[in-house]
């Protein structure tokens, strides 16, 4: 299986790509549109997005690209996040006035970075901050990064699980292209995802959500974001807890497409075990 993450060697994605599947080939993509248009070039290839962090919220420009490629939801996965301060061999806390990563891990160690006045420089990756600086022989900035990535890149660890929260957790998702789900069985837990643009009417949530209710459906997710094209009509991005064809589920969905302008089913999988923790 060839599994494609974005960000350089090192990356968190990697990371959590290897606890699902320690055999499968990774492959490096710089972002994630990258990632999400190899995949429907070519359908044998499946990618692993992060969506959402326990701490940091949403990452930034994922459910567009979700909504703009469709890629199909095989699994979830969640990773349990242990951020460093990495960089070059002989630099100490002292001599740091800079901290270089991914916009996320820069929000998920605030406590440190507001302790030490360090300046964030906001950079397309983790790993790639640590890249960064092995290369640019750069005394004074330090990186947010894996051990994985301080291994690679020949740098020291100044201060371990530096997240302010140790209950640091991002949740992934694993993709591609074909249109395929789990049996329906009515003692397992499944996921359905999907995302609907609501009509332009008075209380056309409302009325999208009120089959939810009736039909006794939970909703682990909803999250709204703008139509690229418009500020005044809104997609939502909804996780499901059921199966599709659960009767309850397909009832819920009859009576949400009444109340939309489209409807797209994102996948359906099993719910992870994390969810009962």
């Amino acid at each position: 299986m060839k599994i494609l993450y974005q960000g350089n060697e090192g990356a968190y994605s990697q990371l959590a790509a290897v606890e699902i599947f320690p055999d499968a080939k990774l492959i490096s993509c710089k972002t994630f549109e990258e990632c999400f248009k190899k995949c429907i070039d070519d359908e044998n290839l499946r990618a692993i997005i992060p969506i959402e962090n326990s701490i940091a919220g949403r990452v930034a420009d994922i459910q567009y690209l979700m909504n703009k490629y469709k890629l199909q939801i095989y699994a979830e996965h969640f990773h349990r996040v242990s951020h460093n301060l990495i960089a070059r061999p002989g630099v100490k806390m002292d001599d740091l006035k800079y901290v270089r990563s991914h916009s996320q891990a820069i929000s998920q160690c605030q406590k440190l970075i507001n302790e030490h006045r360090l300046e964030p420089i906001i950079a397309a990756d983790t790993a790639g901050s640590a890249k960064y600086i092995s290369e640019n022989q750069v005394k004074d900035e330090a990186a947010i990064a894996s051990t994985l990535a301080a291994k690679i890149y020949n740098l020291e660890v100044l201060k371990n699980n530096i997240e302010d929260d140790n209950k640091n957790v991002t949740r992934f998702l694993f993709m591609g292209k074909k249109i395929k789900h789990p049996e329906f069985k009515k003692n397992d837990k499944f996921i359905t995802s999907c995302i609907f643009k609501v009509k332009d009417k008075p209380a056309a949530l409302y009325k999208c959500l009120g089959g939810f209710a009736t039909n006794d459906v939970s909703l682990s997710k909803l999250e709204s974001f703008s139509d690229q094209s418009s500020f005044e009509q809104y997609l939502f991005l909804c996780d499901i807890v059921g199966h599709i064809e659960d009767p309850k589920v397909q009832k819920s969905l009859e009576e949400l497409g009444f109340h939309t302008l489209s409807l797209e089913i994102l996948g359906v999988y099993d719910a992870s075990k994390f969810r009962n923790l």
